[in-house]
């Protein structure tokens, strides 16, 4: 049994970057931990790539940033003097905890340009560690464990699942898996988390007898079981685990406390946020609303 189907709506991070935003929606903030997910892409982005696509300095707190890719590659940057390329398969983890700075830019796919496509989803920290230090980790993607089913293969990015576990941290129970799969495949629903989704990034899939689409993330009533059978090749991702809490959200601020919005936003303005120290000459205003 489905809870909801989520469509996924067309947002401009600016510049005239556009991803496709599926959490948080208004009839489903969350889910577990997952409180954002958004598709960057597919672009075919010509040569040069604008520098008006990156992502500048911006701040985070209360959560943290899992950057996941399926084709091309980004530089990201952060407050904590971290300089990573991000490639396919591999895992950010970027934990902002009581705040942190970064940056996303396409400095190696700038002179050739290519094809990006990849999900950038935030987790909703535990109220015990909102206030955490903030940290950085990277994972290759051979550092994944694999999870090798017949018709169809998983890489599980962060969490457990099936089974195994990924070495990513993680501060509440979750899975969060990348899976590929052929046609006529069943790919059996996690069943040790209460809240649980799928989102379809290629292919087709059915669920309980209808069909679902790229673009529409599937999800889940506690009590559903079962299996999504894979209609033709396709690529999704499974994600979901125990709930943390209502979370209030504004720009790119996460917490269980109003006030702690505040400070941060008030934070920013002020140019409190330590900011990259290899990208710190332009950053990303506060918005007016």
């Amino acid at each position: 049994m489905l809870d909801i189907v989520i469509e996924t709506r067309s947002h401009d991070l600016g510049g005239g970057f556009e991803v496709g935003r599926v959490l948080p929606f208004r009839q489903r903030r969350m889910v577990g931990p997952f409180v954002f997910f958004d598709r960057m892409g597919p672009h075919d982005l010509h040569a040069p790539v604008p520098e008006q696509f990156d992502v500048l300095p911006h701040p985070h707190i209360g959560l943290a940033t899992v950057t996941y890719l399926f084709q091309g590659e980004m530089t990201h940057r952060d407050s904590l003097g971290v300089e990573q390329i991000i490639r396919p398969g591999a895992l950010n983890w970027m934990m902002a905890g009581s705040g942190i700075s970064h940056s996303e830019r396409f400095d190696g796919m700038r002179p050739k340009g290519g094809v990006i496509d990849g999900i950038q989803a935030w987790v909703a920290l535990p109220e015990s560690h909102e206030e955490a230090a903030p940290t950085f980790n990277h994972y290759p993607p051979d550092a994944l464990p694999i999870i090798d089913e017949a018709g169809w293969q998983g890489r599980l990015i962060a969490g457990s699942a099936y089974g195994q576990s990924s070495p990513s941290p993680v501060y509440s129970p979750l899975f969060y898996l990348h899976v590929q799969a052929g046609a006529g495949a069943q790919v059996p629903l996690p069943d040790t988390h209460p809240e649980r989704a799928a989102y379809v990034a290629s292919g087709r899939v059915e669920y309980q007898g209808q069909t679902y689409q790229p673009g529409q993330m599937l999800v889940f009533a506690p009590q559903a079981t079962g299996a999504i059978r894979v209609v033709e090749n396709t690529q999704m991702m499974l994600l979901g685990g125990e709930p943390v809490g209502p979370r209030h959200i504004w720009w790119n601020f996460v917490s269980s406390s109003k006030e702690r919005i505040e400070q941060a936003k008030a934070d920013w303005q002020a140019g409190r946020f330590q900011l990259p120290p290899h990208d710190k000459d332009k950053v990303i205003p506060l918005p007016s609303v």
